[in-house]
């Protein structure tokens, strides 16, 4: 009798549901990225149940240094290249064993900074996952340092939630496919607990497990990314619902294709608020995005004001006058081959280098705002720096080259890649 009241005495898991759920959350946040997230509180389930979540924040008050880093797309090495470059990480150390989620730090170094990345997380690398991992980490480090990291949405975030995978890559679906295995091992310990309420929901029911016109062997990683990124998917509604579709910040706005008239007329506001709920799950599974986020001329897709020398400035001014206080409009989305650049009177402010290996692989280069608006600068890729990259990446692809093929003489891609030269900052008129 002893024993039985002994063994009785013993916790189980149905008597800590909040730190069982809590523990699984952060076995498979660990195995996915590398990165543990700080722990939320007490493990007792909150009482009562908290409120609906807020949208996304639209207006910010104007900071003494504002940062601004263009798309990324799945290229994690690239991207902590960026965050050192504008100084948001620390340097990189040798000592630390490379550049992953893992080894690099997540720690905010940029005290009151606000940084604001213009979208395009996804798409086009093998690093997806682990930089959204990474963004959030950073982010959380940077409010408990009294700074912001603050990303935007971008047309391929949209793209990714309506179901659109064309640009994602093999290593992008293996990304995925491997945290659904993970996903799943932290749903069975959830299930095991008894004391769990509501049980946790099976993101995959109703997902299909074939795909016609996709070769089989992407099947599991088609079903990981649709069940991770559709509306209310679990990566979906952790990583994407609370992001902006357009932040002001001061006097600079911050959207990844542009805005018209009629997004302004719109309200800035209802657009995130909308896009938002949409990403939660709000409409359905199955829901389109809201229209104002489709087409070419959507916030997310609009190239008026960022291809090339073709911007119509009258038009541009216009908008901006329409925002209160509001003096450039900061863009991502359209490559700009010759770096950061500015047109109309430094009113469009264009910030995609290409720096993914995966589109474009430019050098990183990142925008600084100082002293609330009064000061606009970029901060580029320090030439040693660049000559060793560009050296590095010609003998990569000379080397795979040969291997593939046995035709190339040593140093023939160097020289190819090194007759570009190195880039200038250029404001344009």
């Amino acid at each position: 009798m002893a024993a039985a009241a002994s063994t009785s005495s013993v916790p189980t898991c149905g008597d800590l549901p909040a730190a069982v759920s809590a523990f699984a959350d952060a076995f498979v946040d660990f195995a996915v990225s590398g990165i543990f997230f700080p722990a939320s509180g007490s493990a007792s389930p909150p009482t009562p149940p908290p409120p609906p979540p807020s949208p996304p924040t639209t207006f910010v008050p104007s900071t003494s240094r504002l940062v601004a880093i263009g798309d990324l797309h799945g290229d994690l090495p690239k991207s902590l290249s960026a965050l050192r470059l504008a100084g948001l990480v620390p340097p990189y150390s040798a000592a630390a064993g490379g550049d992953d989620a893992a080894s690099a730090s997540t720690s905010w170094a940029a005290g009151p900074t606000l940084a604001v990345q213009l979208g395009d997380i996804l798409d086009r690398g093998g690093d997806e996952l682990r930089l959204l991992y990474l963004l959030r980490r950073l982010s959380l480090s940077a409010e408990a340092r009294g700074g912001a990291l603050l990303p935007i949405l971008g047309n391929h975030e949209v793209m990714n939630v309506s179901g659109d995978f064309r640009f994602a890559t093999p290593q992008g679906f293996q990304e995925f496919s491997a945290w659904a295995g993970w996903y799943r091992a932290g749903l069975a310990i959830k299930r095991r607990c008894g004391g769990l309420e509501p049980q946790p929901r099976n993101p995959f029911l109703g997902v299909p497990r074939a795909f016609p016109g996709v070769k089989p062997e992407f099947w599991d990683g088609m079903r990981s990314r649709l069940a991770a990124l559709r509306p209310d998917g679990p990566i979906a509604r952790r990583f994407l619902a609370d992001l902006p579709t357009v932040l002001v910040v001061g006097d600079s706005v911050f959207v990844h294709g542009g805005l018209l008239e009629a997004n302004v007329e719109y309200g800035l506001e209802r657009i995130n608020a909308e896009v938002s709920e949409w990403i939660r799950g709000g409409g359905g599974a199955n829901a389109r995005a809201p229209e104002y986020v489709r087409g070419r001329d959507a916030v997310v897709w609009l190239r008026r004001f960022s291809d090339g020398y073709n911007c119509d400035c009258q038009r541009l001014e216009g908008v901006l006058g329409m925002i209160p206080g509001a003096k450039r409009m900061v863009m991502g989305h359209t490559i700009q081959t010759e770096g950061i650049n500015a047109v109309c009177g430094a009113q469009a402010v264009r910030v995609d280098v290409g720096l993914s290996k995966g589109c474009g692989n430019g050098l990183p280069e990142v925008l600084e705002i100082n002293g609330g608006g009064a000061e606009v600068r970029v901060i580029t890729t320090p030439p040693a720096e660049a000559w060793q990259y560009r050296k590095q990446e010609a003998e990569k692809a000379a080397k795979a080259v040969k291997e593939k093929r046995g035709e190339v003489k040593d140093g023939l891609a160097l020289l190819v890649r090194e007759s570009h030269g190195l880039k200038e900052v250029e404001a344009k008129a």
